[in-house]
């Protein structure tokens, strides 16, 4: 963060102080919500939790060397008292943007793949000066101006990742870090409960392009009509990328290997190199490509871009994180989130995996789906059946009616097993694997699935 003192911070936030903050001390160090990692010089900002209030950490932050704390209460330590905090972050995270004029922003948002997409390019674009990315799915209200405020006078580029749990949320986050590119994955049925449908959807992505400035670039995919829709609603110049033989960065020759692990020819308009990720799946074909398109526009030579994406890795848990046991059996950890497409990505993934191997599949609820949440379990029951498995485990009450759509699928000879939680998964998962099996879990991040794959990759 760029250096400034409490009364700068205060002038900035309209804070009013509580317990005689010194107003020349200087917030050197991060701005955090997490008492635990307080340091000295730091900024601890108390945020009002279902569970946990910051209020009551701010002792210790302060102890272990925060300068203040930013709250909507006094508590008892020297404190910047704002009315609303999360608007007094991005109020001084979009002073900290105005005062590093030579910061260019990326922002990248779509219903599934950003934060992959966001850990490719930070790792391709580091290599032409000092980035910042957003931590884990540092993408909403408070992520986001928390990204923001790591930025300093050395950084050269800020990669942003944008959600959206309504109209509007994103042209916000736009307006707290204004970016000159900006990437829009694909429009899925992610969170549908509350936008109402996919025009809604789209809608709320096409903020993004619409946000950005004439002299900037949007970068939209090819593959996607209601994203390749979204160049009308910009006034950046359009670059797409995809598949099609018409996008300006697209894939040919797209084979997986025995790991589901993707090789393609990237091709631009600066000519063709060869790609192998080591990313599973084949949608991180297109998540790669929007990362190339973006990595390109800031300048990025093509070779580099393909040898860039090739030693490219994983950088966020829990999402078709692969885990080979030393008895054989592969544990493919997908449970971060889920989506309709999400989940027939990582099934498709499972089937590659699955090849001369038996596949279980230990599925949970897709959250946020609305009136079509029925449907969309039943189809990824369908799904998950066609990819041939020989097991299909549903965990919890929501997720019942994925077996419904397995069972309605002709020729499906797998076993059907309903189980209520995490533990009960994890011991029926366990007294059926055979060294060499494949299993995925995928569910949304409200199942905590992730630590059922967890202890299935521990065990031996």
């Amino acid at each position: 963060m760029i250096p400034l003192s409490i009364g700068q911070i205060a002038g900035i936030t309209g804070a009013a102080l509580d317990h005689g903050p010194d107003l020349a001390a200087m917030v050197t160090g991060p701005v955090l919500i997490d008492s635990r990692q307080a340091v000295p010089g730091s900024l601890f900002a108390a945020l009002p939790g279902s569970q946990v209030d910051g209020h009551d950490f701010a002792a210790a932050a302060i102890a272990a060397g925060a300068v203040a704390m930013l709250s909507a209460r006094p508590a008892g330590v020297p404190a910047l008292i704002v009315a609303d905090v999360p608007a007094a972050l991005a109020r001084l995270a979009t002073a900290v943007v105005d005062l590093l004029p030579d910061l260019t922003i990326v922002g990248i948002t779509g219903s599934a793949g950003k934060t992959t997409t966001k850990d490719l390019v930070a790792q391709l674009i580091a290599t032409l000066g000092p980035t910042v990315a957003p931590q884990a799915s540092y993408n909403n209200e408070i992520g986001h101006p928390l990204t923001v405020l790591r930025a300093d006078t050395s950084t050269r580029y800020l990669v942003t990742e944008l959600s959206a749990r309504g109209p509007g949320h994103i042209a916000a986050l736009c307006q707290v870090a204004p970016p000159r590119l900006g990437a829009v994955l694909c429009v899925g049925y992610a969170h549908a409960g509350e936008f109402g449908g996919l025009a809604q959807i789209a809608a709320a992505k096409a903020e993004l392009p619409a946000a950005l400035p004439a002299d900037g670039v949007a970068v939209l995919n090819a593959d996607d009509p209601l994203v390749a829709r979204m160049a009308s609603q910009t006034a950046a110049r359009v670059v797409s990328f995809g598949r099609s033989e018409h996008a300006d960065v697209r894939a040919v020759d797209v084979t997986l290997d025995q790991l589901s692990r993707p090789r393609f020819t990237l091709v631009t308009g600066s000519g063709s190199a060869p790609v192998a990720l080591r990313l599973h799946g084949a949608h991180n074909v297109t998540n790669a490509l929007a990362a190339a398109a973006l990595a390109g526009e800031l300048g990025m030579a093509l070779t580099a871009i393909a040898d860039g994406l090739s030693a490219a890795v994983a950088q966020s848990r829990w999402r078709m994180e692969v885990t080979e046991r030393p008895d054989g059996v592969i544990i493919v950890n997908d449970a971060y989130n889920a989506s309709p497409e999400a989940m027939t990505a990582a099934l498709a993934a499972l089937g590659v995996l699955a090849r001369g191997r038996r596949a279980y599949a230990v599925l949970g609820r897709m959250a946020e789906l609305g009136e079509r949440s029925r449907e969309f379990h039943e189809q990824a029951g369908v799904i998950a059946a066609r990819t041939g498995l020989a097991g299909l485990i549903a965990v919890g009450d929501e997720a019942m009616s994925i077996l419904t759509g397995a069972k309605s699928e002709p020729g499906f000879t797998g076993e059907l097993l309903a189980v209520p939680d995490g533990p009960a998964a994890v011991l029926a998962v366990t007294e059926r694997l055979r060294p060499g099996d494949v299993v995925l879990v995928k569910a949304s991040r409200a199942a905590g699935l992730q630590t059922v794959a967890l202890a299935l990759a521990a065990e031996r």
